[in-house]
């Protein structure tokens, strides 16, 4: 994990993508997507069923690591409204153990607005949490600090002469906000945006700097995407 200070708290980003709130003992994940691929099997692309078990075991891996008590899911859960009937037992206990665990709260995204929490937790459509707003697509014109998914950002990099491609966090800050976070996307089978994808620019204004950041050698790298004009 690696130190990240926004809208005058601390948290703390892991190396998977899931994000720490110290202050309310809380663990934040976007974009898990479980049952993707039975989703595509069952329009007929098979894809190997075990992306929800892989998921779920870097969920219970981050809460090892934070110690949180608590999760909150940026929505797209599930990859349709219909998967959390689609989990297989395993997957199905797995996820089962983890709702008893902690307290656990699956905001709904475009993909599952209408999923039901078969197997535990507590669902919502956004939440405020001292004053910070959890929701799955981030709202232009907010200006509250502000925690949303949906874009699966990536910074691509050229190092040593080769281009990679990493999951990070897109941040925005500005005198006109309390500070807005886009968190990567946590789930298995998850592809990207460009960080500094248009779309993303305007959903997070008004800002004054749009940065991208992600742990890099035990260390927050920092990236700027997007400037306000003088």
């Amino acid at each position: 994990m690696v130190p990240l200070s926004f809208a005058h708290q601390e948290f703390a980003l892991t190396t998977s993508g899931a994000l720490y709130w110290p202050a309310e003992s809380a663990l934040l994940v976007a974009d898990l997507h479980l049952e993707k691929a039975s989703f595509f099997a069952k329009h007929g692309q098979m894809l190997p069923p075990y992306d929800s078990r892989e998921t779920l075991e870097r969920i219970a891996q981050a809460i090892r690591e934070t110690g949180a008590r608590r999760i909150f899911t940026l929505g797209d859960n599930f990859h349709d409204s219909e998967g959390s009937a689609r989990l297989e037992p395993h997957a199905a206990g797995m996820l089962s153990a983890l709702t008893r665990a902690v307290d656990w709260v699956w905001i709904t995204g475009n993909h599952d607005p209408h999923m039901e929490a078969r197997a535990g937790g507590s669902i919502a459509e956004e939440l405020e949490i001292s004053g910070t707003v959890l929701r799955h697509e981030a709202k232009q014109g907010e200006t509250r600090p502000e925690f949303s998914g949906h874009f699966h950002p990536r910074l691509q990099l050229s190092v040593r002469k080769r281009r990679i491609r990493r999951p990070c966090a897109v941040i925005a800050s500005g005198a006109e906000t309390g500070g807005r976070m886009i968190l990567p996307a946590f789930g298995t089978l998850t592809g990207g945006m460009d960080a500094g994808d248009p779309a993303i620019v305007k959903a997070l204004q008004p800002a004054d700097t749009i940065r991208a950041v992600l742990p890099a050698g035990g260390k927050l790298a920092k990236f700027t995407l997007w400037q306000k004009a003088a």
